[in-house]
């Protein structure tokens, strides 16, 4: 979750507790959470719950980090240090933006995730269980569809603004859960002091993406969230569990979809002499015939308006037809090969502007396609790209993990990253090949560049862009991309180092 917005108030008042100073939000058996006055520690000695305080009191500041002080993580300082840029105040946030009611109606039925809700609700939350704990689902933008959780301790985070159609990103209220998973794709804990804002600091919270199993990216961000002094240690497994359950709904929601296009398709197809084959909207092969049917086709984001003739990736010049829930395609007849041109270098673009989506092109004499990397390979891709003269397995593991010894695991992922390259990557050391031209599209804001790395490399990378000391490869002959120019390939399942060598303005 995270919460912003307004304090949530008390007005209870207990015996024999001084003035209160804040509030303190401790597990209870009956009523799942109870929010009670705590007294000013000044006569109690610090201990080591306080120590993530004092590290967010030296950050909101500007002050340097002290000998012993608690370290922040990577994620999380370079989020604290990206909302000091944007000019948030830790103290008090922005007013929290919230969607009327039949915009928000309208965007759940756009998301398609309301499948996802019963298995979670049935999963998590008991018949009169009392468990601390507030489930929160939101689109791929942090905008709040769905809210479930204790009732008490809804009315709790409700008081503070972490409602349906409340926006959640960390533009608008800083460092949480559920903006930190859906600006870096990856799974997110903000643990209490580690939030942004100080009226967060009774929080913890653990957001996981869910992926679209259509697309392979996200559909949107399932949240737990609870009082931080239950301890963090049992969101992790439950919000990664519950994000593994809301993807295995969407897959089987998916997989229906298909078997009904089927239905519909196989006799269609059947009234056909020539080869013909049905896909769903995603471009997933629904049936075929005289075709060796692909798993999937790599459709234009723009779809094809309505038919016609158009190029498919694989296939050549298709007929496209559109049905109820896809599209009819019939390959054209072959025509008679061009004379080949001289093959030239080949120009390899990786595209870094979508953070949700990095893309890789490879255009040579034998065609064009695209890939999208993991986060690994992006990661690697990016160093290779820059290091044309290439680094060794002991460097790449300094500049992804600040351990050299980690080469047993960089060895693998180059193994697995090969299986795509093929001759254009190079060993010994690891290189892209020096006949291929290199091009890095990156984001706008050098720090959205991979926003969800913390590779100390790609930290340091991202200060040297934003101050001018160094600028991405660009080819001559690169162009603006086209996301429908290249057959997509497929998706994959699954101290800084030295300066890059030709970059340096």
């Amino acid at each position: 979750m995270c919460t912003g917005g307004r304090r949530a108030d008390d007005s209870s008042s207990r015996p024999g507790v001084s003035a209160p100073t804040g509030l303190t939000l401790t597990a209870d058996g009956e009523t799942g959470v109870r929010m009670q006055r705590g007294t000013r520690g000044a006569d109690r000695p610090p201990t080591r719950a306080h120590a993530p305080a004092r590290a967010y009191d030296r950050a909101m500041a500007g002050e340097r980090t002290a000998p012993g002080d608690h370290a922040v993580r990577p994620e999380i300082e370079d989020s604290w240090a990206r909302l000091r840029r944007l000019g948030l105040d830790p103290e008090r946030s922005r007013e929290t933006h919230r969607m009327p009611l039949a915009e928000l109606e309208e965007l759940r039925r756009a998301t398609g995730l309301a499948t996802v809700l019963p298995v979670l609700r049935a999963t998590l939350f008991a018949p009169g269980d009392a468990t601390p704990l507030v489930l929160a689902v939101s689109d791929p933008k942090a905008r709040i569809l769905w809210m479930e959780g204790e009732h008490r301790l809804r009315r709790a985070v409700d008081a503070i603004g972490f409602e349906p159609g409340a926006l959640w990103s960390e533009d608008a209220v800083g460092t949480n859960g559920i903006g930190l998973a859906a600006r870096t794709a990856r799974p997110s804990q903000v643990h209490s002091a580690e939030h942004y804002l100080r009226s967060h600091h009774n929080w913890t919270c653990f957001g996981v993406p869910i992926r679209d199993p259509r697309t392979g990216r996200p559909a949107g961000v399932v949240d737990l969230s609870g009082p931080a002094a239950g301890g963090p240690h049992y969101l992790r497994q439950l919000a990664l569990t519950a994000a593994r359950l809301a993807e295995t709904e969407l897959r089987a929601a998916h997989l229906e979809g298909l078997h009904r296009l089927r239905t519909v398709a196989v006799p269609l197809l059947a009234r056909f002499g020539g080869p013909a084959l049905v896909v769903d909207p995603s471009g997933w092969t629904a049936a075929a015939v005289g075709i060796p049917g692909p798993p999937r086709l790599a459709l234009p984001p723009d779809s094809w308006e309505g038919g016609g003739v158009h190029f498919v990736p694989t296939l050549g010049e298709c007929t496209v037809e559109p049905l109820a829930d896809g599209w009819l395609l019939r390959p054209s007849e072959p025509r008679p090969a061009a004379p080949a041109e001289p093959a030239g270098p080949g120009l390899v673009e990786l595209d870094l502007r979508r953070p949700e989506r990095p893309e890789l092109r490879v255009n040579g004499s034998a065609g064009c396609w695209s890939h999208t990397p993991s986060p690994r390979h992006t990661e690697l891709l990016l160093l290779l790209s820059l290091h044309r003269d290439g680094l060794s397995a002991a460097e790449l593991a300094e500049a992804l993990f600040a351990e050299p010894a980690r080469t047993v695991t960089v060895r693998a992922e180059l193994s697995r990253l090969r299986r795509h390259l093929g001759p254009l990557l190079e060993a010994r050391p690891y290189r892209l090949s020096a006949c291929a031209e290199v091009t890095v599209f990156g984001p706008d804001d050098p720090y959205d560049m991979l926003p969800g790395s913390a590779a100390p490399a790609v930290r340091a990378l991202r200060a040297d862009l934003a101050h001018g000391v160094l600028r991405l490869p660009r080819s001559p002959r690169a162009a603006q991309p086209s996301a429908s120019s290249c057959a997509n390939s497929s998706s994959l399942g699954s101290s800084s180092p030295a300066r890059p060598s030709g970059t340096s303005r």
